[in-house]
């Protein structure tokens, strides 16, 4: 059973978030089409090396956060703060990986809904899920968590 008191209290779990930002792309595509990339571009084989990129960069954060020992579910209490992996370059490697699947989608699809969707999404993870995940950890970590924030940054 999940301690919850012992976590973030995000607004919305990120991958729910994720899916009804692509749910809401595709619906408004399906409205009212807006394509975007130009005919003589390879749309799905750009958006599929894209996606699959995220896809490994989401995979190793995770693997790199499991591996720590601590937990990925945000409404699970954080263990350890990691800073291998992915880490030691960005403090949201896995929300990273989302922003890239969902313009990678985006552009596989042609459907400019989707990377419209990208807005709302970034502040809906940056305001409701990283700032309450942050002041989680200061509060549960300290000087150790305001150390490596000095050191990496929170995106890029």
């Amino acid at each position: 059973m999940a301690d919850t008191t012992d976590n973030a209290h995000v607004l919305i779990h990120p991958p729910v978030a994720w899916g009804l930002a692509i749910l809401a792309g595709l619906a408004l595509n399906w409205v009212a089409a807006l394509p975007f990339v130009p005919d003589d571009w390879p749309a799905g084989l750009i958006g599929t090396i894209i996606f699959v990129a995220a896809l490994a960069l989401a995979a190793w954060a995770i693997r790199t956060m499991t591996g720590a020992g601590s937990n990925v579910p945000t409404n699970r209490p954080t263990t350890a703060i990691v800073e291998s992996g992915p880490y030691r370059f960005t403090r949201n490697p896995i929300y990273l990986g989302m922003f890239l699947g969902l313009v990678a989608l985006s552009i596989a699809f042609n459907d400019l809904w989707l990377l419209l969707m990208l807005v709302p999404f970034a502040l809906v993870i940056r305001y409701g899920v990283v700032a309450r995940e942050e002041a989680y950890l200061e509060r549960k970590f300290g000087e150790v968590y305001r150390n490596y924030r000095t050191r990496v940054r929170r995106w890029l």
